[in-house]
């Protein structure tokens, strides 16, 4: 089998180092999710239904990777998704999720870009935000134009932003909480007792605050497609994927539990859920109780940089994958073809177009588009796991039956089957129940419903159209080809 991801000249080039995996491992993962939304996480299922949320959600991302890292450190390739749902599940299946997941970070892109030119408002508040929307998108671009060490330079040094914010937040809040720095808070647990605390609002909270969790941690996969460019993948990836558990436990569990420590769930400024108010933001609330006064002009820069981070590595991630799909016959041989230096151009265009969409912002205005983009491209991030879960399961179950062994496996995913079938189960729960809320009041609102699961008959559609023209059936397992074995 071809993966098409040598060194040769004019073919993708595998010069991402591992500080560049690692970073984007736990980078893909931290974003505005973590710095605004985990407020109103805390307000609406209370400190403890946040806490158990975050680790439930966190605890299916890490299988999922673990999943994830079996596959792409035995099979490195740019189109992971596509390719090893086309291997191992239904070459339908990997053309539905290879269109599914481009979109998915095309779209996104187009999300960041809106939401960089609200955040910008903060400094320019009379600036038309598409000219910060041009901007950010051009340097975006160019990142992305040039070579992969552009996009990986400048996803590490933005993911390195985003860790040591972090740490900073969780050293202050750990000095809070023992009554070293006690700012104007008390340095102690009432918090977790008080009203209706540690588990406000009872099981719907909890599983309310998980979809919000489910999409905090949306990016983390986005190693599974540097893996077609990483010198190393055998080794690196695996290393890679150790430290996601440590790093889901200590970015995500740890400060939500600060914040449920230092913050009542009641405190109206956690209901702010909203890019457009930094000042709203948690980590804004702890750093300016500590004393700190610039904390919401830091938080600014801060917030920015992980939204532009999403911004670079949605580009990336959606031009490799139509790239991929490209030469294996499943989108235009056009976006195929590649720069001298290795890089996929004419799928970068075509993402990049996709992406100007985010001028809407100045006709319709930023708020409103910024919504709608969001909801549209939410639902394929669940997708794209849910086909990881998939297709690992049926790799590893082939790959025995045709007389391998666990020993030739780079890295070996310690919790199968039971990692992929319960990251499968929450993965499903979550995306089918994202949309509840539109069906909760007395009447049903049909647009909020329309735009939760528009990703699923799309999906659908794209499956059942490709098995349909090409009359494909599901891989049988004594039938799946492997690199070590064709």
């Amino acid at each position: 089998m071809q993966t098409h991801d040598t060194t040769a000249d004019g073919q993708l080039r595998r010069t991402l180092k591992s500080r560049h995996l690692s970073m984007i491992a736990i980078g893909g993962s931290i974003g505005t999710g973590l710095f605004v939304a985990s407020g109103a996480t805390v307000a609406q299922a209370g400190p403890g239904g946040a806490l158990l949320a975050y680790a439930l959600i966190g605890l299916m991302v890490y299988f999922l990777m673990t999943s994830l890292g079996e596959l792409a450190a035995f099979m490195p390739v740019s189109g992971s998704f596509a390719t090893y749902g086309s291997h191992f599940v239904d070459p339908a299946f990997g053309f539905a999720q290879g269109w599914n997941y481009w979109y998915n970070w095309a779209i996104t892109v187009a999300v960041e870009l809106a939401a960089a030119s609200i955040i910008m408002k903060f400094w320019f508040p009379d600036t038309p935000g598409f000219l910060w929307s041009a901007l950010f998108l051009g340097i975006i671009f160019g990142l992305n134009f040039f070579s992969v060490k552009g996009f990986g330079e400048a996803e590490f040094w933005c993911s390195l932003i985003k860790v040591i914010t972090v740490l900073i937040f969780i050293a202050i809040g750990v000095l809070m909480v023992f009554g070293i720095m006690n700012g104007s808070m008390q340095p102690d647990f009432a918090n977790f007792s008080t009203g209706e605390a540690p588990f406000v609002g009872g099981i719907p909270a909890v599983i309310s605050v998980a979809m919000i969790a489910g999409f905090s941690f949306q990016g983390t996969e986005l190693i599974g497609v540097a893996a077609g460019e990483s010198a190393e993948p055998g080794k690196n990836i695996p290393r890679a994927i150790r430290q996601v558990f440590w790093r889901i436990l200590l970015f995500y569990v740890f400060a939500i539990l600060i914040i449920g420590i230092l913050i009542p769930y009641t405190d109206p400024l956690l209901l702010r859920n909203d890019v457009t108010d930094v000042g709203a933001s948690p980590f804004t609330l702890v750093f300016e109780r500590a004393g700190l006064a610039f904390a919401a002009a830091v938080m600014n820069a801060v917030i920015l940089s992980a939204i532009l981070s999403a911004g670079n590595s949605g580009m990336y991630a959606s031009t490799r994958m139509l790239y991929t799909m490209a030469r294996s016959g499943m989108a235009p041989k056009f976006f195929g073809k590649l720069s001298r230096n290795g890089v996929p151009r004419n799928a970068l265009y075509a993402t990049t177009v996709i992406a100007m969409s985010c001028f809407l912002t100045s006709l319709f205005g930023d708020q409103t588009v910024y919504l709608w983009l969001m909801s549209a491209s939410g639902m394929s991030g669940f997708i794209a796991w849910l086909g990881i879960a998939v297709s690992h399961y049926r790799f590893r179950r082939g790959f025995l039956r045709q007389g391998g062994t666990l020993q030739e496996l780079p890295y070996v995913s310690m919790f199968f089957p039971f990692g992929p079938l319960l990251a499968f189960a929450l993965c499903l729960l979550i995306a089918l129940g994202q949309g509840y809320q539109g069906f909760s009041s007395g009447s049903i609102d049909w647009n909020g419903v329309a735009a939760a699961y528009l990703g699923i008959p799309l999906f659908f559609l794209l499956w059942l159209g490709y098995k349909l023209k090409h009359k494909t059936r599901v891989v049988r397992l004594e039938e799946m080809t492997f690199p070590q074995r064709d």
